[in-house]
């Protein structure tokens, strides 16, 4: 029988670290965690009673040297993240990094290289890449059901500094580089390319504090983005909300329908709306069954974790990679330079996709695939992810 992959636990208080353990958790006889390099300043305060006894370094050196593994997950601050990528690259450990994994692009490059070079299976954390509403929206735009691309408008609004508290290292500047849009938007901003497949060609932003609370960083802004083919992007957010709570919202309009998808209902329903030949309209809410998966991203996690185990035993890439990643640091980097300088950035960015059908549907074995259609109210089947 085969033996579980051997996993290295980079970042054991994350924010995600927990949800992550919990996901790996789920792949009984295939993952295993085998070492833990702390980080944080050694800080171990939500490592589980199971996990106490696994050994445990305090350098990435020193795992690489003395430790048994054969995989790592790396969950540290993006200040230390790709020099941590680049050395288990090297040294031949394949690699699921929390995103975004960078505080610029050219301080990711190296990690890309090093990947690259070794021939491990790289994955980052992007769950909404496996996302069944998010391939729904995807397959729309692929078979030019929306027509001409003409806007996406995204809503991000999440708790405010005051629930984590302004000396969090995720609003130091030194070690995250970034705030809101480093932290959160960008997710956004890399499932924007997946959907739409189109490069980013122009970046405007104003980014700054808003809210009560002076911070380091960000605590959001409004970012234009223009797509190659001519249409635009949007995105307003921030920690904004005066308690832990989230709004995610996208608005897709091109010129033969519009749909609307939030994604913290369940991540799992589609108001569609399109043309109105003779005198039927075209109305669809097209809903997708509950996610009741454990762990970081649930559903999304489980099939993102098993892409990259896929990805081990094949060689071939995930649906994240290093390069799309830096994509997404590349976007980073513009809007922080546009805000900076009050001007549009012209670029040239392509973080998105050549897959011509999706390879994963967010299943796992807590959660039934068993997605239906229906313009009635009470066929709801999604809740919050």
């Amino acid at each position: 029988m085969p033996q579980p992959i051997r996993l290295a636990f980079l970042g054991v208080d994350h924010p995600h670290g927990a949800a992550w353990r919990e996901l790996i958790g789920q792949f009984t006889g295939e993952l295993a965690v085998a070492a833990i390099v702390p980080g944080f300043g050694g800080a171990t305060t939500s490592l589980e009673e199971r996990l106490a006894d696994v050994p445990r370094f305090e350098t990435v050196d020193a795992l690489i040297a003395r430790g048994a593994f054969d995989a790592a997950v790396v969950c540290l601050p993006d200040r230390e993240t790709p020099d941590a990528v680049a050395t288990l690259a090297r040294a031949k450990k394949h690699v699921l990094v929390e995103k975004p994994s960078a505080r610029t692009a050219a301080e990711w490059q190296p990690a890309v290289d090093a990947v690259r070079d070794a021939g491990v299976a790289f994955q980052n954390g992007y769950v909404f890449r496996y996302d069944r509403a998010a391939e729904r929206l995807k397959a729309m735009v692929r078979e030019g059901r929306f027509g001409r691309l003409i806007s996406v408008e995204m809503t991000f609004v999440t708790s405010d500094v005051r629930r984590r508290g302004a000396d969090h290292y995720l609003f130091d500047r030194a070690s995250s580089g970034g705030g809101f849009f480093h932290w959160l938007a960008c997710h956004s901003f890399d499932l924007l390319a997946y959907v739409t497949d189109e490069p980013v060609v122009g970046v405007t932003a104003r980014t700054g504090v808003y809210g009560g609370v002076p911070t380091d960083v960000e605590d959001g802004g409004a970012v234009i983005l223009e797509l190659a083919g001519g249409g635009i992007a949007t995105l307003v957010g921030g920690y904004w909300i005066p308690r832990w709570a989230g709004e995610n919202r996208w608005t897709i309009r091109g010129t033969e329908r519009w749909v609307e998808w939030n994604p913290s209902d369940g991540g799992g329903r589609l108001d569609i709306h399109g043309p109105q030949p003779h005198w039927h309209a075209m109305e669809e809410t097209f809903r997708i069954p509950a996610d009741t998966a454990r762990g970081y991203g649930g559903g999304k996690g489980f099939a993102l974790v098993r892409d990259w185990l896929d990805a081990i035993a094949s060689r071939r890439p995930c649906r994240n990679t290093p390069d799309t990643t830096r994509a997404v640091l590349e976007i980073l980097d513009a809007l922080y330079r546009s805000s900076a300088e009050s001007r549009r950035i012209a670029c040239h960015i392509r973080a998105g996709s050549n897959e011509t059908e999706p390879r994963w549907h967010g299943v796992c074995p807590t959660t039934t695939d068993t997605g239906r259609q229906s313009s009635h109210d009470d066929s709801e089947l999604g809740q919050r992810r």
